[in-house]
């Protein structure tokens, strides 16, 4: 598939942009299990022109993870374009506007999927960020508001007048948030209408080898983008790249290498960040990890390293879990 001229292979497999997750770290560790292409964490237009440290970090991208793609969102023709014009300068090779996110922080105020509330508003901004952008933007969005008003269709092509290189639809509206399942069908009818010329890329409830197969062969996507099922788990884009190119399920690595590559994900977020805030943005991954389901009597263990304050603590804590792991067997907690 390309992107502008960005060849990312046959059937890629995208990260997709998650607010405290696909940080450098985690990114760095998808590209590594095989991630075609990583998306940043999204960005604040206003917070990023005002140079706010925050959303100035979120710029950063090893020189491993590309190719990359940095997320802004904002509500502001003036404020996009300007935030457009520095994101496109940190040597990502695309930038992806916002226009799907669902939380009432975002949506609420009138960005992100607020945005399906006031189309010519989205079109300006759109038409604005990419005359301001120095790379190919792209937009990332929902099938509407709600489901009294699903616009993705006609929306599909407006973008693509504004001269966006590729769209991405997650398969629900904002009203849906998380909750039901993904409306695949919309993003395939969009796919097929023979008007449409960019790439589209599918976006929703993939979390196994094989539902990304079946966004390739029945809805005929580009490309298929990852979310929540990666978080704890960037090897799901080994196991999804396995199966695509060889129709066979990759065998399933130890338990004790894949909490290696958690605690690698760990010290990368210490490093990067310093130990309590890096600690802190591996909770997540700790607590949505499959490796540790299925273990009788684990809740203890799992409050243990929910609670570790320290590298020291957590790492005494993953030591004791690892034997679990090796022997899978459980020491009766008091």
């Amino acid at each position: 598939m390309l992107i502008a001229g960005q060849d990312l292979g046959s059937q890629p497999l995208l990260l997709a942009p998650m607010e405290d997750v696909s940080d450098s770290a985690f990114r760095l560790l998808c590209r590594g299990f095989g991630a075609s292409m990583v998306y940043s964490e999204f960005i604040s237009a206003d917070a990023l022109i005002r140079s706010v440290r925050g959303a100035c970090n979120k710029l950063f991208i090893h020189p491993d993870e590309h190719p990359a793609v940095i997320q802004i969102y904002g509500r502001d023709v003036a404020s996009m374009a300007e935030a457009a014009a520095i994101a496109s300068t940190t040597g990502a090779e695309i930038l992806d506007i916002n226009f799907g996110c669902p939380v009432k922080r975002v949506a609420g105020k009138g960005a992100g999927s607020g945005m399906l509330r006031n189309i010519p508003l989205l079109l300006e901004i759109t038409r604005a960020v990419v005359k301001a952008s120095r790379v190919p933007v792209t937009v990332k969005t929902r099938l509407g508001w709600d489901h009294q008003n699903i616009i993705i269709e006609d929306l599909a092509e407006a973008l693509q007048d504004c001269g966006i290189a590729a769209l991405t639809i997650h398969g629900r509206t904002r009203s849906d948030m998380y909750n039901g399942n993904a409306d695949w069908s919309l993003i395939g009818a969009v796919k097929n209408n023979p008007r449409i010329t960019i790439p589209i890329i599918g976006n929703g409830d993939i979390t196994t080898p094989q539902e990304a197969k079946e966004a390739f062969d029945r809805y005929g996507v580009d490309a298929v983008m990852v979310g929540r099922a990666s978080i704890g788990r960037p090897w799901v884009f080994e196991e999804m790249r396995h199966y695509l190119d060889t129709g066979e399920l990759l065998q399933d690595r130890p338990a004790s290498e894949r909490l290696d590559t958690l605690i690698q994900m760990i010290r990368n977020n210490i490093d990067k960040l310093d130990e309590r805030r890096g600690i802190l943005h591996s909770r997540r991954h700790l607590a949505a990890s499959p490796i540790f389901k299925g273990i009788a009597n684990f809740r203890p263990w799992r409050i243990a390293m929910l609670q570790a304050t320290t590298m020291e603590q957590l790492l005494d804590i993953l030591a004791q879990v690892r034997t679990i792991l090796t022997q899978d067997t459980l020491p009766i907690q008091e």
